[in-house]
């Protein structure tokens, strides 16, 4: 069954707002692969595209929907603040260079990336030593969400607005600063990085909640949900393939999803939903519970960011975000 489920947003977006649970992520897609990966997404069905400047292949995303011939009003656009333009001057020259990239007037949704602002100028991960050279005199990440909701408030740019990577305590300083709960949080979700404490912050404040690398990433190689044992011993048994049991474990808890691939038959079988049986998700949790591994941490890059975002161990030697 192909996934039509919306879920409406609140907060900071428009009233009657609805994201489609199912998305397409295009995070670490290659340019040449992903303009003939989104253009097959949307035939397949897909609604909601997933893009953000860092990625590289915003132009390609754009050309992918346009050659869909599917028109704008019939999909649901997400992309992101880049690191290098938190100071508040720059936040809307950002928005307007990714509407440019995508061949779009307006954004469904618009999310700081990160709560890590670099050192503004061209580039986008701006280095000292090898390392990514942080804005320590920027202003706070509160002075940036305050000026994405401006644009929210007063221009036609965006429909919602929301966060990427925030942390609990990142989101109720954000809240309290400004007055403004973001729409939309996206984090890291999977099995291996439960977070049930966030969870059910988010769904206290009507934060929806958007699950990247549902299947794990192979970023640092650590352990990947899509190749643990008990989630293949579920997918032979429910007869569905590894993905599909994952990206339906992520929509069981009311997360929205955006699995990436540019292989025609995984985006095909990626948006094959299925109800995820309570046995099923129990015996997952239960798993993911004991073995808790966190895939994308800055501090671990081939460039690390100096900087403690999730307080993690291997971050803990460094300054936190606050």
């Amino acid at each position: 069954m192909a996934s039509g489920k919306t879920i409406e947003l609140k907060n900071t977006a428009q009233s009657g707002v609805k994201i489609p649970q199912i998305g397409f992520g295009t995070w670490l897609a290659e340019p040449g692969e992903v303009e003939k990966a989104v253009t097959e997404a949307i035939k397949v069905g897909y609604t909601h595209i997933d893009a953000a400047l860092i990625y590289g292949n915003q132009k390609e995303v754009g050309a992918g929907i346009k050659k869909s011939g599917v028109s704008r009003d019939k999909l649901f656009i997400t992309s992101k603040l880049w690191n290098n333009s938190h100071r508040p001057e720059l936040v809307e020259a950002d928005l307007d260079r990714t509407l440019k990239e995508l061949g779009t007037d307006y954004l469904d949704l618009y999310l700081i990336h990160w709560p890590v602002p670099f050192k503004p100028g061209d580039e986008l991960s701006p280095q000292e030593n090898g390392k990514a050279a942080i804005d320590w005199d920027a202003p706070s990440i509160s002075e940036t969400w305050k000026e994405v909701v401006r644009i929210f408030k007063e221009t036609k740019k965006v429909r919602a607005v929301g966060v990427s990577n925030f942390t609990q305590a990142q989101l109720e300083q954000i809240i309290k600063d400004s007055g403004a709960t973001p729409a939309l949080l996206q984090i890291e979700v999977n099995p291996n990085i439960i977070q049930d404490d966030l969870y059910k912050f988010a769904k206290e404040r009507g934060i929806t909640i958007t699950a990247y690398s549902p299947l794990g990433n192979n970023v640092t190689g650590k352990l990947r949900a899509i190749d643990a044992d008990v989630i293949k011993d579920i997918a032979k048994r429910l007869n569905k393939d590894v993905g599909q049991v994952l990206i339906a474990w992520a929509a069981k808890n009311g997360f929205v999803v955006i699995p990436k691939s540019v292989t025609p038959s995984r985006i095909a079988s990626n948006f094959e939903t299925f109800e995820l049986g309570d046995k099923e998700f129990q015996e997952i949790n239960d798993w993911g519970h004991k073995n808790r591994v966190r895939s994308n941490i800055p501090a671990e890059y081939d460039t690390p960011w100096e900087i403690n975002v999730f307080d993690e161990e291997s971050e803990r030697q460094f300054k936190k975000v606050w």
